[in-house]
């Protein structure tokens, strides 16, 4: 038991470090300003506009949910932040730097993960660690405190493909952390997980966000996910993609105290869920008649 709690006191020393250093560096506030993002097509030279001035602040430690209708531009605009495609016009910033391609100071969690099923729990964990040269004994204990954090204890040594969903999820998240980016993005991370795994993401997902103070973006097809996950909402409006309406909620901290069911049966909750499903209900209908 001695040990244990040895241990345990080792690592958390190790996160307050490595958050203390987080601290110490510049505010990392994220600015898109004017952005668009028009699409061409090489061989007919017919084009769409996929995202039109997009405009908004999000300070460091915020956490941000966008959801709207299908072919509003979610993924795109997330793609832009990544630096994995450049905006047709409009300006990107993180901590002061234009963003102009991926960087190690934005962390991406995708739907399925994109993890190398091949190679253990670890490998996969410590993949971005290796690449910088770090030392096998520091990339260790980085590891093993994100695994212990993201509640995969035990599981290094594991081959990734013998983990459920939920739980390859889990290690998307620590090799994430792991490389301590300054802004995480996550497109769709818990879509493909059952209702009760999804919750308990979505729980993890908040308890991270305190305890690291990491600035989170979280696309979501679901309303109810957008409305307990994000401090600020943004519900986007299609063809072309802009900010329909943004929305300042009280759920987020609220989660990290309570359970998140109690908290969907807040007559506020119920309130904006229904508002919002109405709204992007309309903007469903709206395209299927212009089809």
């Amino acid at each position: 038991m001695q040990n244990t709690t040895t241990h345990d006191k080792a690592r958390d020393a190790g996160l307050v470090c490595q958050l203390q250093e987080y601290k110490r560096g510049k505010m990392s506030d994220l600015y898109c300003k004017d952005l668009c993002m028009t699409f061409a097509d090489p061989m007919s030279g017919s084009k769409v506009e996929a995202l039109k001035d997009i405009q908004f602040n999000l300070k460091e430690g915020e956490i941000l949910t966008v959801l709207g209708p299908s072919g509003c531009g979610k993924t795109t605009l997330l793609n832009m932040i990544a630096g994995f495609i450049t905006p047709t016009s409009g300006t990107l910033s993180l901590g002061g730097v234009d963003i102009q391609a991926p960087g190690a100071e934005r962390g991406m969690v995708f739907q399925q993960g994109a993890l190398f099923e091949w190679l253990t729990v670890a490998r996969n964990v410590d993949f971005g660690l290796r690449m910088k040269g770090m030392s096998e004994e520091e990339s260790i204990e980085l590891v093993n405190f994100w695994l212990d954090t993201v509640g995969l204890q035990g599981f290094g040594e594991t081959p990734t493909y013998q983990l459920s969903g939920g739980m390859q999820q889990r290690v998307a998240l620590a090799r994430c952390l792991v490389n301590d980016p300054d802004l995480i993005l996550m497109d769709e991370p818990l879509g493909a997980l059952d209702a009760l795994t999804r919750e308990k993401m979505q729980s993890l997902i908040l308890e991270l966000w305190k305890k690291t103070g990491k600035t989170i973006i979280v696309i979501t097809h679901s309303v109810e996910e957008a409305l307990l996950l994000g401090e600020r909402l943004f519900v986007m409006a299609p063809r072309p993609g802009r900010i329909h309406r943004e929305y300042n909620l009280p759920f987020a901290e609220m989660g990290l105290k309570r359970s998140l069911r109690e908290i969907k049966q807040e007559k506020e909750f119920s309130t904006i869920r229904e508002e919002i499903l109405t709204m992007i209900w309309d903007m469903e209908e709206e395209i299927m008649g212009g089809v």
